[in-house]
């Protein structure tokens, strides 16, 4: 199977990192035999044990780890390019994810963010470099394909060189990543250094650019939590906007068109307030190409609507602003762009979109009308996705049946590391839930219906993914990944520790209009 390759010039970076990363390898593999040989005689009869035994191990299979390490990466490189191709992936077998498995994903969420954190600076540089080596000068996406993630995969794929137990390999693997860190924070200042040298010109982060003429003032700090409420501000007195006169209060019925000379102040306001919003919501680097060129388009009927409905600008409940954060869900709850199943789905969209671009006198109704037309159609997708897993949701029927009538299995971690010794996951690691959600991990489980999306960190990544089948008897979960057709079968117990840990909250439309009524003051107050 043949992949696009990356450009040359990132090709050469990836080439000269690969030479470079058996030195990074031995660096760790040194700091965690030193730390695991400084633990042992503070530890206890167990623990110092198991770490005596991975230390044997470590001594007689380094070759083996350094072997397994680069080999991942090589791995994880071959499935990069695949995925830039834009082709559908293969569904992959099902397989049952347990409390094991779970166990392994929170070590690897630690390792990535350790890494995250000991090497913040250094991984910002860098992505403003491998940006520039693509010839992303906006920093649009991260082009580094030696990040804390690809890295973390790769320590845990070494620990499996070890002959031991998974509970070993964890052990390991925790005393592996503060050298990991350390030696990761070294190596990406190097490749920084390298690029600059080679005369690599950096990446700038984007900025937004507001409407011009509009005048700005210093004013104190306020509060940026209430979301479009700001917009009263903008409209008021002397505010930051520089907009002149009487806060906004419009007349459904105002014959002016904009532009004109004689058109109200009050709708010079509303327009370029408008204006304002929209840009700094195509400029939201989390919004895809496709679906910002759709809301682009939505700009000239929002601007009618605002002026037969002005307090569509202070209300982001508004059935207009509702349209436009499920089109934004839309894009992020598709396959990449490419698909064949996204560029369909698009085109409905597309024409709804059409429609109300077309509507001389737009009203909320209309957008309510387009609103449920994108459910509807996402139902449609819903239904076709169980009908292709029916095979498995029959397996998995028959696998929770007998789950439920007998003993656990015993675990794989033989004894050595138990789940309750790992730490709890940062909170900005996981994106916060939506308002109301239940903070006790079993409620919270039980809330979840079929068709819901979440975002769930599983086997070593986060992924967006749908509940196709929470189980008859609530014991198995069958999840779908919002990007290719695989599936995950997920027992109860492994969905609580996920929970509990900080790796699994409900996927909801975010407001893309707070983000940008937000951005827009924060600026102005810049300015």
């Amino acid at each position: 199977m043949s992949f696009l390759k990356p450009p040359a010039e990132l090709q050469q970076f990836i080439d000269d990192e690969l030479l470079r990363m058996p030195l990074v390898v031995d660096q760790t593999l040194d700091g965690a035999i030193d730390r695991m040989r400084q633990s042992l005689p503070t530890l206890a009869p167990q623990p110092r044990a198991s770490t005596a035994d991975v230390l044997q191990a470590l001594g007689n299979n380094r070759e083996h780890l350094t072997d397994y390490y680069l080999r991942s990466l090589k791995r994880q490189l071959a499935d990069r390019a695949q995925a830039n191709t834009g082709a559908p992936a293969l569904p992959s077998t099902l397989s049952l994810v347990d409390e094991d498995s779970v166990a392994i994903d929170v070590e690897l969420s630690h390792v990535i963010e350790l890494i995250r954190s000991t090497a913040e600076y250094e991984l910002r540089e860098l992505q403003t470099f491998t940006a520039a080596l693509v010839g992303d000068m906006d920093l649009a996406h991260d082009h580094n394909p030696f990040g804390p993630a690809q890295h973390a995969r790769a320590l845990w794929a070494a620990a499996q060189a070890l002959p031991l137990s998974r509970g070993h390999q964890l052990l390991f693997m925790r005393n592996a990543a503060p050298a990991l860190a350390a030696a990761l924070r070294r190596a990406y200042a190097a490749s920084s250094s390298r690029l600059e040298s080679l005369g690599v010109t950096p990446a700038a982060y984007r900025t937004m650019i507001l409407p011009s003429g509009a005048r700005r003032s210093r004013r104190p700090e306020i509060s940026l939590g209430a979301g479009l409420d700001l917009v009263r501000s903008a409209v008021a007195p002397g505010n930051e906007l520089g907009f002149d006169g009487p806060a906004l209060e419009l007349e459904p019925a105002l014959a002016a068109p904009p532009g004109s000379q004689d058109t109200p102040a009050g709708e010079r306001r509303a327009v370029e307030l408008l204006t304002g919003l929209f840009d700094a919501m195509l400029a939201d680097r989390r919004l895809a190409q496709d679906i910002a060129l759709m809301l682009s388009r939505l700009q000239s009927v929002a601007t009618r609507l605002v002026l037969r409905e002005p307090r569509a600008l202070e209300d982001e409940t508004h059935a207009m602003w509702r349209f436009v954060d499920a089109l934004a869900h839309l894009g992020d709850v598709l396959p990449p762009q490419g698909n064949p199943e996204r560029t369909q789905t698009l085109r409905f969209a597309q024409g709804l979109v059409e429609h109300l671009a077309a509507e001389p006198a737009p009203a909320a109704p209309l957008f309510d009308w387009a609103a449920e037309r994108l459910q509807h159609q996402a139902q449609h997708r819903f239904a076709r996705r169980c009908t292709d897993a029916a095979a498995q949701i029959a397996e998995l029927q028959r696998l929770e049946e007998r789950l439920c009538s007998s003993a656990a299995p015993p675990s794989t971690m033989g004894g050595a590391l138990d789940i309750a010794q790992l730490d709890t996951v940062p909170a900005d690691l996981m994106p916060a839930d939506g308002p109301g959600e239940p903070r006790d991990a079993l409620a919270w489980l039980q809330a979840r219906r079929p068709a819901d999306w979440v975002h769930v960190f599983l086997q070593g990544r986060w992924v967006k993914a749908q509940v196709l089948w929470p189980g008859e008897l609530g014991e198995l979960w069958l999840l779908g990944d919002a990007e290719s057709p695989e599936t995950w079968a997920v027992r109860r117990r492994a969905l609580l520790t996920l929970r509990t840990e900080g790796l699994l909250a409900t996927l909801k439309p975010r407001s893309l209009v707070r983000s940008a009524a937000k951005r827009v003051m924060r600026r102005s107050f810049q300015l």
